[in-house]
């Protein structure tokens, strides 16, 4: 590589993200199970247009939107998102959620980016859900950071494991470098699952109770970015809403998932030191998220538009999750194990642990040559040298095919795994 690059430069590797998509968009006959794109014909076209005349056909309001805003985001939307969480989480009005302490970002993956760098030096170390979110892996790579892994349950992290990794972390010494653990709390990216309330708080209990030892504040960086996607069951509160949350909580949410993935808005909602210096450096970052993007959000959320989008789009993957699971359950063989979804984009499932999925394994190589395409489980754990990231697990999405191509994918997927499974 050459000399002149950065450290950073030479630790950046291509986001496995990046080639996903690319193998979706060449190949016109595969039928993509893999990248996480949106349902496109419940994209917002018709809302949009109308949102973007109203905006322009003010020449006020027309030029305010087409100039630069300040780098927090927009003072109006920021308190409109901080009081929607607040609502969600069911909260008296006041802190955290204030337009204070919210800023809006490009999308809630700027935000991981900006946090990490906030917080992290090369060598530190983030404590993240096993599995969890690759391109989030993809981040603390090229920053140098060291994730561990952290044992995962049907309803959140194992807070044994994560005492058990607290403790081994102290024992080592390295207790210090430890900054945050990362958690994706809302139908997680891959596995579908929803953390507890009780979860977060004894997450941020145990936290608390090694803080003395690191010498400095320990960070539930919590992930909400399909909170709004639920299609099942009862809404979690954040951990904001716990005490002591709003000082050890960053809260990362976005508008791109529920509303339409090229609207790159998102938000955090952060204890105000931390606020002062995610702002500080996405000054040198972008100095504002894209004033026009904003205005096309606050126009959606005050006059409800994006409320009556969600409830649509909710019941939409509903539909489309409930297809996908019965062509699974109909064309997978009965060794395959997987969870059924209650809101999000994907379905988590496994195989014998002896059959491996991985990028470079025999059976995404027939998935491909089959037309189908699917993220390889063992992308989404870290690089913890503590224990063997399981080989066997792939992440499904139902999110962008239609019906057609959700049952057909099935069936091809299907085919591959049984003949996988024959030639063991």
């Amino acid at each position: 590589m050459n000399k002149a690059f950065s450290a950073l430069a030479q630790r950046t590797k291509e986001p496995p993200i990046s080639w996903l998509m690319k193998t979706a968009l060449e190949r016109p006959n595969l039928i993509s199970l893999a990248a996480g794109f949106t349902d496109n014909p419940s994209l917002p076209v018709k809302e949009t247009t109308a949102l973007l005349n109203d905006i322009l056909k003010e020449p006020k309001l027309a030029r305010s939107s087409l100039q630069y805003g300040s780098t927090a985001g927009d003072m109006q939307l920021r308190d409109l998102t901080a009081d929607r969480i607040r609502r969600e989480d069911g909260a008296a009005k006041g802190t955290p959620y204030l337009a204070e302490r919210t800023v809006i970002t490009h999308g809630s993956q700027q935000l991981l980016y900006l946090l990490t760098e906030a917080l992290c030096d090369p060598g530190d170390i983030i404590l993240v859900e096993d599995p969890t979110y690759f391109v989030f892996l993809g981040i603390a790579e090229s920053r140098g950071v060291d994730c561990r892994g952290v044992r995962l349950d049907r309803d959140g992290i194992n807070l044994e494991s994560l005492e058990t990794v607290l403790k081994s972390l102290e024992k080592s010494g390295e207790l210090p470098r430890l900054k945050a653990l990362y958690a994706v709390t809302y139908f997680q990216n891959p596995s579908a699952i929803t953390m507890a309330l009780e979860k977060k708080r004894g997450a941020l209990a145990l936290l608390k109770r090694f803080e003395k030892a690191a010498g400095h504040p320990i960070y539930l960086l919590e992930d909400a970015a399909y909170r709004d996607l639920r299609f099942a069951g009862r809404d979690v509160p954040s951990a904001l809403s716990l005490p002591g949350g709003p000082d050890r909580t960053l809260y990362a949410g976005t508008y791109s998932k529920p509303f339409a993935t090229g609207v790159r808005v998102g938000f955090g909602i952060l204890p105000p030191d931390v606020f002062e210096i995610v702002t500080r450096i996405k000054g040198n970052h972008d100095f504002g998220t894209s004033h026009l993007l904003q205005q096309i959000l606050l126009k959606a959320l005050s006059s409800g538009q994006y409320s009556s989008h969600v409830e649509r789009l909710q019941k939409r993957y509903a539909d489309k999750a409930a297809i996908f699971a019965e062509a699974v359950r109909k064309h997978f063989p009965a060794e395959a194990r997987w969870l059924e979804p209650e809101g999000g984009l994907y379905i988590w499932a496994g195989l014998p642990k002896l059959v491996a999925v991985g990028p470079k394994s025999a059976l995404f190589q027939s998935a491909l040559e089959h037309d189908v395409l699917y993220v390889p489980g063992e992308l989404c754990y870290c690089a913890d040298k503590t224990r063997r990231a399981p080989r066997n697990e792939m992440r499904l999405s139902f999110g962008s095919a239609n019906e057609a191509n959700l049952e057909e994918g099935a069936k091809r997927l299907g085919k591959v795994i049984a003949s996988a499974l024959r030639g063991r």
